[in-house]
């Protein structure tokens, strides 16, 4: 029974100073280890419900993202629309211009004629004037 140690509040324990330093150290290493060991843990594990959640509110948006779809397709729909129809007014302005070009000829050479009339009545006039 010499094996036997008997340990109460009143035993005392002789060690080196350096081994009760390296003992502390170790302990505290180690709360100090599994303590960022759980913040780690719990920062991961919230971070994964977000996600969860984020993706949740994601699927449920869905029928939202097809409306949004739908109303940028029929947006260029009427973006195309608009643009053939801004085409034809171009083409009918062309042909507006080219048409006024036309009849500003056409007024300028009504004036010549008509100015040659004048000269050729008038020339007959003056001739045919008993004088």
């Amino acid at each position: 029974m010499k094996d036997q140690i008997n340990v109460s509040d009143k035993t005392r324990l002789n060690i080196p100073i350096a081994n009760f330093v390296v003992i502390v150290s170790i302990i505290i290493s180690s709360v100090y280890g599994f303590s960022n060991l759980q913040n780690r843990i719990t920062a991961l594990e919230t971070q994964d419900t977000l996600m969860q959640s984020d993706l949740l509110k994601k699927a449920d948006q869905t029928p939202k993202n097809l409306e949004i779809f739908m109303l940028i397709e029929e947006l260029f729909k009427t973006s195309d629309k608009h643009q053939e129809s801004i085409d034809q007014n171009i083409h009918t302005q062309i042909k507006l211009d080219h048409l006024e070009e036309q009849l500003s000829k056409a007024l300028k050479d009504i004036e010549k004629l008509k100015d040659k009339v004048r000269e050729n009545g008038n020339s007959h006039s003056i001739n045919n004037v008993p004088g």
